[in-house]
């Protein structure tokens, strides 16, 4: 006589676990929490960044308008933008 099959049931509702078609690890509730000024740091790198490209092209900054005032200005912009990224 042959075996009976696992053929697919239908009607009540199996969870996946009893399945057994769980084989991703589980994921872990608890995470890490940036500190609470990480956010004011970031504001303030971002209106830095702003504020130096600003003020250089209004010809408000010592030595007129000059290309490092800029690059000043994208550093701080660009490393915002990366800090961002790790915030949590």
């Amino acid at each position: 006589m042959a075996t009976p099959s696992k053929a697919k049931r239908s009607g009540r509702y199996t969870s996946p676990e009893a399945q057994g078609r769980i084989t991703a690890a589980p994921v872990h509730t608890t995470h890490e929490q940036s500190p609470a000024w990480y956010g004011w740091f970031l504001i303030d790198l971002i209106v830095f960044g702003l504020m130096v490209i600003a003020l250089n092209y209004l010809q408000v900054l010592p030595g007129s308008t000059s290309p490092w005032y800029l690059v000043l200005g994208l550093v701080s912009l660009f490393s915002a933008f990366y800090a961002a990224t790790r915030y949590h």
